[in-house]
């Protein structure tokens, strides 16, 4: 199956290079998206250009491809399934939860010169980056992109309830399962609480399994396709 993989804020496609290395082996082709605004140079990009470049890359799949969202890029996964409910395979979200109609993309950090840098890692201590070492780290942070502000600022624009009958599945890393069902069952997700098919399979690692567990993580993406 083709996946399509999104990264969060401030990774380009690259940051899926172990994941990728480890998924054709198991007989899926990645096709890791370098979003535009985050790592293509353009600063002016808007979050509707990133949907178009998701959607391009629905398009021109082999067959129906599963479309797996990291981080804020879980929103964008569940655009994709908004757009083209009839050829996406499933949704993967890694980390996060879909945002709502109406809602902004991403406008969760202080914006400067009109783009969102990569604010350090204070924000995300504790579990969000406890299985990342120093070097992970300054990898991370040396590679992070500033996201433009088109593209935080961007709402979210929901209109096809079709999307409810992907399946979709929510990879729990630096939360459990029982944490995500909470927080569905009291409303905090109300996109996932429509969802018809459902599942929460648990990753033990932090918020960029990406960097820290690439295999574990594929070896979930090729479970999660084959199902």
């Amino acid at each position: 199956m083709d996946i399509v993989l999104l990264g969060g804020l401030w990774l380009d496609g690259s940051a899926w290079d172990d994941v990728a290395s480890a998924l054709e082996p198991l007989g899926h082709r990645p096709l890791p998206l370098t979003l535009p605004g985050q790592g293509d140079g353009a600063a002016s990009a808007t979050l509707d250009d990133q949907v178009a470049a998701v959607l391009a890359a629905v398009d021109s799949a082999s067959g129906k491809p599963m479309v797996v969202g990291h981080s804020a890029a879980c929103t964008l996964a569940w655009l994709a399934a908004d757009a083209r409910p009839e050829q996406v395979a499933k949704v993967v979200l890694i980390g996060g939860f879909p945002a709502v109609d109406g809602q902004p993309y991403a406008d969760f950090f202080e914006l400067k010169d009109g783009v969102m840098p990569f604010p350090g890692w204070g924000p995300f201590d504790g579990p969000d980056s406890a299985d990342l070492d120093e070097a992970a780290r300054r990898a991370i942070a040396s590679a992070a992109i500033p996201v433009p502000e088109g593209v935080a600022k961007g709402l979210v624009r929901l209109a096809d309830e079709r999307r409810f009958d992907v399946p979709v599945v929510l990879v729990c890393p630096e939360f459990t399962p029982a944490q995500a069902q909470e927080w569905i069952d009291a409303g905090d997700v109300p996109e996932l609480a429509k969802v018809k098919h459902l599942r929460l399979v648990d990753l033990d690692s932090g918020h960029w399994p990406m960097v820290s567990k690439p295999v574990q993580l594929a070896q979930l993406l090729a479970a999660a396709a084959e199902v």
